[in-house]
């Protein structure tokens, strides 16, 4: 055998040859994760929208073939046209602004009040016999109920639209926050009363953290009624906002302006609930929690 050809046979046998197919294997497998991630997350997001949109078609079914009346439900197709035509003349986002400044300052007042009483009620005993009397008989009074008092003290300006907005939020936050400072383990406050821990440590690190999952629960519950009372807070002689809206629309039979501004209040509400439902799982990422089968 000639050197020429031991050199070759030498370099052949030396030389690591690439696997046939192994990249395309690789790629194959990492488009088969991709494709497994995202179509899962469009089989949900379509089961999600299953639903309102089988009651869109439905309904719009419903006026073509003549079965509803326009002027007590008008189809869909009318009330999205109404709400582009209020989007684009600038007035829907006028009252969103109008009706969503209302609620954040009453939601923020009954939040700071109800979370201060509420800690304090949960802490100490002579607290809670001292407003358990009273929170109990106002309780079930409905914020509603509280307009003619809102303008007999208020007057007719904000602050009794304010206030309406105010009740009705507070007793939820508050019964949430008193619930969860309740269900503390108790093995915890005997630790830290044999630990003799400062109380304003044993507050932060022992009743808050255990709490907070009810804190949450209340903020949520408080921030979707607050919401609510919004269209009751706009009956008081109120210029603008999304319940001025819907009231003005009604006395004038425009019903696909009055379904304008309860979609238009159900989407708000939707997404100022999200964006309190991410800081919870940011908060209590902890809680291990069942969300169904």
């Amino acid at each position: 055998m000639s050197a020429a050809t031991k050199s070759a046979l030498s370099l052949t046998s030396s030389t690591d040859l690439p696997v046939i197919g192994g990249g395309n294997s690789q790629n194959f497998l990492l488009l088969t994760q991709l494709s497994a991630k995202y179509g899962e997350r469009a089989s949900r997001l379509s089961v999600y929208f299953l639903i309102p949109l089988l009651v869109l078609i439905v309904w719009q079914a419903l006026f073509w073939l003549g079965l509803i009346r326009p002027i007590l439900l008008p189809p869909p197709s009318q009330i999205a046209s109404t709400l582009w035509a209020l989007a684009a003349s600038g007035e829907l986002l006028r009252h969103i602004l109008a009706s969503a400044a209302r609620m954040f300052q009453g939601f923020a007042i009954a939040a700071a009040l109800a979370l201060t009483l509420g800690i304090s009620i949960g802490i100490f005993r002579s607290v809670d016999r001292a407003t358990e009397l009273l929170i109990q008989i106002v309780k079930p009074v409905p914020p509603i109920a509280w307009i003619p008092i809102a303008i007999l003290w208020f007057g007719i300006g904000e602050a009794a639209k304010i206030y309406i907005i105010f009740v009705g939020a507070f007793f939820p936050i508050l019964i949430n926050t008193i619930d969860g400072i309740r269900q503390t383990d108790h093995r915890y406050v005997e630790l830290a009363k044999l630990l003799e821990v400062p109380r304003h440590r044993f507050i932060r690190q022992v009743i808050l953290p255990g709490a907070l999952p009810y804190i949450m629960s209340g903020l949520r519950l408080g921030l979707n009624l607050s919401w609510l009372c919004v269209v009751a807070a706009e009956l008081i002689a109120a210029p603008d906002g999304v319940g001025y809206l819907i009231m003005d629309a009604r006395q004038l039979s425009q019903t696909d302006v009055v379904l304008a501004g309860m979609i238009t209040m159900g989407v708000v509400g939707k997404l100022t609930d999200d964006i309190l439902r991410v800081v919870e799982a940011r908060l209590v990422r902890w809680r291990s929690r069942f969300k169904g089968e």
